[in-house]
């Protein structure tokens, strides 16, 4: 296990009687804050009471793979069956390749082609978080037909807060709440008590527009069809809650600099040196990009030297304004509140706050800078180059989300230097652009 879920404090193993009386999460915290080698004994324990598919199925699934890879093989796959399919998808994909395909190997082939299936989906999309323990019922069968199908099937449902209406081809016709189900008389059928209004999400659906629905629409679950409207599995509000808690913790990080989104406070010093430090050198590329518009004005900079104090006011200013407006677009287009068509909405808004932002910056640093120098001039540029970059650092900001969404990328990830450098140089150039044009007025 990586020093990462060590405790500065390490624990004893508690009492296993005690401890399959605990909530299974309440097991993973404890799993966590124990060395490597209690870890696996204690795994290995929960296995003989058959409660180590549940604690395991709470952990993160790197770390819950890095007990499950030192288990023997015959806990494997007894583990594996045990746990519910998405959790042990996201278990198996965090395996090395071959002791995964050696796991599913030596599972039932119904699990294994269940399990081999799931895995095919994208993993940020709705087939990447569904369950394929979902409940369905014949539209034709009986209330009470119904209620005992549903008891039979209650230990292997994911949840049974809805149960699906489907054909004889398994294509989803309805949705019955529990509570219409309750209510209804023995002998109705059930497509006469069945929702037809039905949300549903398409298999490929991106991650982040299934978000957006259980957002709109409030559902527990939703259900999740093929391209033919067949039921393949669910998607339950504890999955979402799951991916949502994951990407914003990635876009977090990534915004910070971390390009892999991921990163534990108490990672070993090697693995965080190898995750930071080859976005900091692109950085450096990136600087060097930026201070070339200092160089183009060295001669100026040389005959006044206070140009060289108020030059990074100028371009900071820049920068801090351009992540504000760049946080508010990637937060925007992660909750759904904005899309591609409405840029230009967005970009109109963004052009007002840094017209008024600007002028009210450039009026405060252009009083400071004649209290300071006495110098009219001096002050006149250092408000119209802070007021324009101000402008042109809102405008951007906002834009470029958008742009790397576009093409592809990650917006948390590939925003911030970039702009950075684009507003740090257009800072400098205005700045010490108008600078060098009123020379003779500043020295």
């Amino acid at each position: 296990m990586s020093d990462a879920h060590k405790s500065s404090e390490e624990k004893s193993p508690p009492d296993i009687a005690e401890l399959i009386q605990q909530h299974p999460a309440e097991v993973a915290e404890i799993i966590s804050a124990l060395k490597e080698d209690e870890a696996i004994e204690l795994v290995h324990r929960l296995f003989l009471q058959r409660k180590a598919a549940d604690a395991l199925g709470e952990m993160d699934p790197e770390d819950a793979a890095e007990l499950y890879a030192e288990l023997p093989q015959e806990e494997r796959a007894q583990i594996l069956t045990r746990m519910a399919p998405d959790d042990a998808v996201d278990l198996l994909e965090e395996l090395p390749p071959e002791m995964a395909r050696d796991v599913l190997s030596r599972l039932n082939r119904e699990d294994s082609e269940e399990l081999t299936e799931l895995m095919s989906y994208e993993p940020d999309t709705a087939g990447g978080l569904m369950s394929p323990d979902v409940v369905y019922v014949n539209g034709e069968n009986s209330v009470q037909e119904t209620i005992e199908i549903l008891r039979r099937q209650s230990e292997e449902a994911e949840t049974l807060y809805y149960a699906y209406v489907v054909d004889a081809q398994k294509k989803l016709i309805g949705v019955l709440a529990l509570r219409d189900l309750v209510l209804a008389q023995p002998s109705t059928k059930i497509q006469d008590i069945a929702r037809t209004e039905i949300v549903s999400l398409p298999v490929d659906m991106d991650a982040e527009e299934v978000l957006h629905i259980f957002d709109k629409y409030n559902y527990l679950a939703l259900p999740v069809v093929d391209a033919q409207d067949h039921l393949l599995g669910i998607v339950t509000v504890d999955d979402v809650m799951d991916q949502m808690r994951e990407e914003s913790t990635e876009d977090f990080l990534r915004m910070g600099g971390i390009p892999s989104g991921e990163e534990h406070p108490l990672e070993a010093p090697t693995s965080s040196v190898k995750k930071r430090l080859p976005w900091m050198v692109a950085n450096i590329f990136f600087n060097l990009i930026a201070v070339i518009g200092v160089a183009v004005f060295e001669e100026s900079i040389a005959t006044i030297a206070f140009l060289a104090v108020l030059m990074p006011i100028v371009s900071d200013m820049g920068g801090n304004v351009a992540m504000q407006s760049m946080s508010v677009a990637i937060r925007g287009m992660a909750t759904g509140q904005v899309i591609w068509g409405q840029i230009l909405q967005v970009l109109r808004k963004e052009f007002v706050v840094g017209l008024i932002n600007g002028a009210v910056l450039g009026l405060q640093l252009s009083l400071i800078t004649y209290i300071w120098r006495g110098n009219i001039y001096l002050g006149l540029i250092a408000m119209v180059s802070l007021w324009l970059n101000t402008i042109l650092a809102t405008v951007i900001g906002a834009a470029f989300p958008f742009l790397m969404k576009k093409m592809g990328f990650d917006p948390a990830m590939m925003s911030g230097s970039i702009v950075t450098t684009i507003t740090d140089l257009c800072g400098f150039f205005l700045f010490l652009g108008m600078a060098t044009m009123f020379l003779h007025h500043l020295v």
